[in-house]
């Protein structure tokens, strides 16, 4: 990374802080819950997956969707242990299984393979598999509050420079985690979730945004 985009990114996250300690709107502004009355899929976005999890066996006994997708998460070291005899079950299986255990029929479940290692990985895969099945044209995000509103980002932008006409809902696990939205600054875990999704909402505006169009 070059020393002018370190600079600007310093800047970027000193402004972040001194934007966030006059505003305490934002932990309700990152969690953008956005149900539509039914959608295509739910789309289970891995990373503190138990939450998750909860959340989208919830919507799936509800109604909203008969179906969830899951991308594929990298476990960086995972093959590695495996080709050595080690027996470990990986992040994806245990959602698969977590979710059958909580009543959705492993035939609504669809794991896209793809070793995603981040949110806007989960996006381009999930952008390349709607594009071969278009009648997927609703979607619902499933993940933690304080994730809501960058994911949505992503996967709206994703959609976007793909022309394809998908609606993105969401659905944050808030009654499954400890995430204050209107009193986030008095716990040091959603300080540290508010901060973090701020600094990686500077990376999608200044350098994720263009890698989508590239990926396109």
């Amino acid at each position: 990374m070059s020393g002018s985009k370190i600079i600007f990114l310093g800047v970027l996250f000193l402004l972040a802080v001194t934007y966030i300690g006059g505003c305490r709107q934002i932990g309700t502004w990152l969690s953008d819950d956005n149900i539509p009355p039914h959608a295509d899929a739910l789309v289970l976005l891995m990373g503190n997956f138990t939450d998750r999890v909860l959340k989208t066996a919830d919507l799936y006994e509800s109604g909203i969707a008969d179906r969830v997708i899951i991308v594929e998460e990298s476990m960086g070291g995972y093959q590695g242990l495996i080709d050595r005899g080690v027996k470990i079950i990986s992040h994806t299986s245990q959602a698969v299984s977590s979710l059958v255990a909580l009543g959705v029929p492993a035939d609504s479940i669809i794991v896209i393979p793809g070793d995603a290692r981040s949110t806007f990985d989960e996006a381009v895969i999930v952008r390349n598999y709607l594009s071969g099945n278009r009648e997927i044209d609703t979607i619902v995000l499933v993940s933690s509050p304080y994730h809501l509103r960058r994911a949505s980002m992503l996967f709206e932008k994703a959609f976007r420079v793909a022309g394809l006409p998908v609606f993105t809902g969401t659905s944050g696990s808030g009654n499954y985690t400890g995430f204050n939205t209107d009193r986030w600054w008095r716990s040091k875990e959603d300080i540290q979730h508010v901060l973090t999704e701020v600094i990686k909402m500077g990376s999608f505006i200044t350098v994720e945004g263009s890698r989508l169009k590239r990926e396109k």
